[in-house]
């Protein structure tokens, strides 16, 4: 009998041993691995559609930066990458065809994807999960948080529905479906790598990271959580970085999404300040306990800041019932606000603290700091843009230099037919010296037509040479 009970002590501490053991402070709904992501596949599949659209492209498109030079030799890809938004001269024309996701959110034909899949698209295809297809129509387009809204003469879809990105936490489960290098309806699992990215390609930055496998015609697809509810827009890969993508949080979507059905446009509330975080240094000078909230580096004159009485030196700590800790903070909810809506601004001046009701405006297209470029081609077919440091530093001028860069040259202009090229640096006209865009254009309005006018260009650090125009 004892042998029997020594017997029965060895296999169950035997047992023991080789049971799992789970840590003391783990959760009884925590889930494991599914055992498949096959039913979640099945059920979201009918939302979600390949995207192709057809552009025309002047001059060959993506394919001429790498058979033609740069005009000061070196590294051909950082010059391309930075004049890519201004260049559009190529040697001939071409019909440019590309791929990408979306996934429908009514059953009437409304489909979200990504801004940068459908901009500007000649004809937009839509396929869906059973190959049918349908032309789409643009209804709406954010670029500064890359969505757009599109819709097909349809009826009877399966749209997805949206959850809580908020809600989402980093390890959790996730599902990608879309399109990578035309491969309809591709399904891929991961977990949420992290939230709150922020990549610098805009002011909304605010990017859920996956290790779900993202690739190219991805873009638009779903993020989905395990019970299917879409709480991601997936948008960006970094190409050095494989297994590392990113997509729009669906709580930040939604009210763009909700924007562009209703008006076809999306208006951002804005105060009208230049911001920086508190650093320790200016906690110290101004007296603040801790390192958190924003200050106000500018107040841009007459915007709603500026009306209110907010001045530069304030360190605002809280809008409305929200505590304002970085300058992302107050981005985010400024943005998220309506245009002509009162928010009360909590702010420390002087060492005392003082609340400040401002009126919101509406944000303008384009940052009111940064160089302004000229919307469209010059008499002699120049684009320029204005001098800044980075781009003098970038194109190996010295960096207080001022004056306009030509980032393009229109085909079968009178600038085509003389030796400027990109890259080089309008410094004056006339001998009248050019330092922006408007002292450029009021000087032009005062020559009259037929005069003949002498452009000093500058290329690299040594090379100066004049060009003469007859004014049209």
């Amino acid at each position: 009998m004892k042998q029997i009970n020594k017997l029965l002590i060895a296999v169950i501490v035997f047992g023991l041993l080789n049971t799992p053991v789970m840590a003391k402070n783990s959760h009884s709904n925590i889930r494991m691995v599914p055992a498949s992501f096959s039913e979640l596949a099945k059920q979201a599949k009918p939302g979600v559609v390949n995207i192709q659209t057809v552009k025309n492209i002047e001059g060959g498109g993506r394919v001429y930066k790498h058979f033609f030079g740069q005009p000061f030799g070196g590294n051909r890809d950082m010059f391309d990458e930075f004049f890519a938004p201004f260049f559009n001269q190529r040697p001939e024309n071409r019909k440019e065809s590309s791929l990408g996701s979306g996934f429908i959110i009514s059953n009437d034909g409304y489909i979200v994807t990504n801004n940068h899949v459908i901009k500007d698209a000649d004809k937009i295809k839509v396929i869906l999960h059973d190959k049918t297809e349908y032309d789409a129509t643009i209804i709406g387009n954010d670029p500064m948080t890359d969505l757009a809204l599109i819709k097909i003469k349809a009826e009877n879809l399966m749209p997805l529905k949206f959850g809580s990105s908020l809600e989402a936490e980093v390890g959790s489960w996730v599902v990608a479906i879309g399109s990578p290098f035309g491969l309809e309806q591709t399904v891929t699992a991961g977990i949420i790598s992290a939230k709150g990215r922020i990549l610098g390609s805009g002011p909304y930055d605010d990017f859920i990271q996956t290790d779900a496998s993202i690739n190219p015609g991805n873009s638009g697809g779903p993020l989905l959580n395990i019970d299917g509810e879409v709480i991601g827009i997936n948008t960006a890969i970094i190409k050095s970085g494989q297994g590392i993508g990113f997509a729009i949080p669906s709580d930040l979507a939604t009210g763009v999404i909700d924007q562009l059905t209703e008006q076809k446009t999306v208006s951002r509330g804005w105060m009208g300040v230049a911001i920086q975080n508190v650093t320790e240094q200016l906690a110290e000078y101004y007296g603040i306990k801790e390192t958190k909230g924003v200050y106000v580096a500018k107040v841009y004159e007459d915007d709603p800041a500026d009306n209110a009485g907010i001045k530069v030196g304030d360190v605002i700590f809280q809008i409305n019932d929200k505590k304002i800790e970085s300058s992302r903070d107050l981005t985010l909810t400024i943005a998220a606000s309506s245009v002509g809506e009162t928010v009360k601004v909590k702010l420390i001046r002087d060492g005392k603290e003082k609340m400040i009701k401002v009126k919101l405006g509406k944000r303008p297209e384009q940052d009111p700091d940064k160089a302004k470029i000229m919307d469209e081609y010059d008499s002699f077919g120049f684009g320029l843009k204005q001098m800044d440091s980075d781009m003098a530093k970038k194109l190996g001028y010295p960096e207080d230099i001022k004056g306009l860069v030509v980032t393009d040259i229109e085909s079968g202009s009178q600038a085509s037919k003389t030796s400027v090229r990109r890259g080089d640096l309008l410094m004056e006209v006339d001998r009248y010296k050019i330092d922006t865009i408007e002292d450029y254009t009021q000087y032009l309005k005062k020559i009259a037509a037929g005069r003949t006018v002498q452009l000093l260009f500058r290329r690299g650090n040594s090379h100066v040479f004049v060009v003469s125009f007859e004014k049209s």
